[in-house]
């Protein structure tokens, strides 16, 4: 495959060379390599754990558990695509990828945190349709509804990045790219490029609109609906149902935010470092905190995992949210 030189000409592929983060000292390497691994192996564990339980229990077959194991698969398939390759660096000083991974990377990392963002806000209309609507709850939210509604998500995701991806991909590089990131980040990338970046930091931002603010947008639009719902009931108990029914979401403005000081970490010609680090909190821990939410915050996921995990244990059973 080959790939434009910065003289214009037609060279060999260039291979990227991952800086990591700047400023972080050798010694530390490692403390931070554990820290990586043990996230990693949290958000594997737990999501596995929350893919098995919604799967092999029938009373989890509704659509708030449907997307929540699309929520579970993302997070494992996302992290995937850049933490491994972030212990190779970091213990291994495995700093190169060839131009293919690279753009394989990059492909793979934005387009499953796209479908995620999507995901999160189908999370938040099947909440405001259990607690705003619930007599049409059923109506709504048929199975074939919640597939068409998932589908929509992940394909859309998948294609947006494509056009950013692909005009990256025909930009002009060095033999040896210097990527001032711990990942093949799309900006990253296209920063380390010899051509134009006007474009392209153009198309970073519209694509940052369309997976950042406008589903933050409806999810906190989903939210206040929501919140009128709670307020409107009589019964302190009842209150206390509706709102615990979707409290397990209200961490979804970490993704969202994330995303955003990524970005706009660039744009502010803030410190290298900080954008590099926006870009890890990113990868990492928003997805932690979805595996500990759900095993932890919600009591039938959790009831479900122990049964799992201590089958000799004498289980109990929680109240199934609705």
């Amino acid at each position: 495959m080959d790939a434009t030189a910065c003289n214009g000409s037609k060279d060999s592929s260039p291979i990227f060379y991952l800086v990591g983060i700047p400023s972080l000292q050798e010694f530390l390497f490692l403390p931070v390599s554990f820290i990586f691994l043990s996230f990693y192996l949290l958000i594997l564990v737990g999501n596995t754990l929350i893919l098995v339980a919604v799967v092999a229990e029938p009373r989890f077959h509704k659509p708030m558990y449907f997307f929540l194991i699309n929520l579970s698969a993302l997070d494992i398939l996302s992290t995937t695509t850049t933490v491994p390759k972030m212990l190779s660096l970091f213990l291994l000083g495995d700093q190169y990828l060839s131009f293919s991974a690279c753009f394989l990377q990059m492909y793979l990392f934005h387009g499953l945190n796209c479908s995620e963002a999507f995901i999160l806000v189908v999370m938040a209309y099947d909440c405001y349709v259990a607690i705003g609507r619930p007599l049409h709850y059923l109506v709504l939210m048929t199975p074939q509804n919640n597939a068409a509604l998932a589908t929509s998500a992940w394909l859309t995701a998948l294609l947006l990045p494509i056009p950013a991806v692909l005009q990256t991909f025909h930009m002009a590089f060095n033999n040896t790219v210097h990527i001032y990131h711990c990942f093949c980040d799309h900006l990253a990338v296209v920063q380390a490029s010899c051509s134009d970046t006007t474009s392209q930091t153009f198309m970073g931002f519209c694509i940052t609109v369309v997976v950042s603010f406008l589903p933050l947008f409806l999810v906190l639009l989903s939210y206040a609906h929501i919140l009128a719902s709670v307020l409107r009931i009589s019964s302190r108990e009842g209150r206390s149902k509706a709102f615990s029914t979707c409290s397990s979401h209200l961490l979804v403005g970490t993704y969202y935010s994330s995303i955003a000081i990524a970005y706009v970490a660039y744009r502010a010609d803030l410190p290298l470092d900080f954008h590099i680090m926006g870009n890890v909190v990113h990868a990492i821990l928003t997805p932690v905190l979805n595996a500990l939410i759900y095993m932890l915050r919600n009591k039938d996921v959790k009831a479900a995992i122990t049964k799992i995990t201590c089958p000799q244990d004498p289980g109990h059973s929680g109240t199934l949210d609705p």
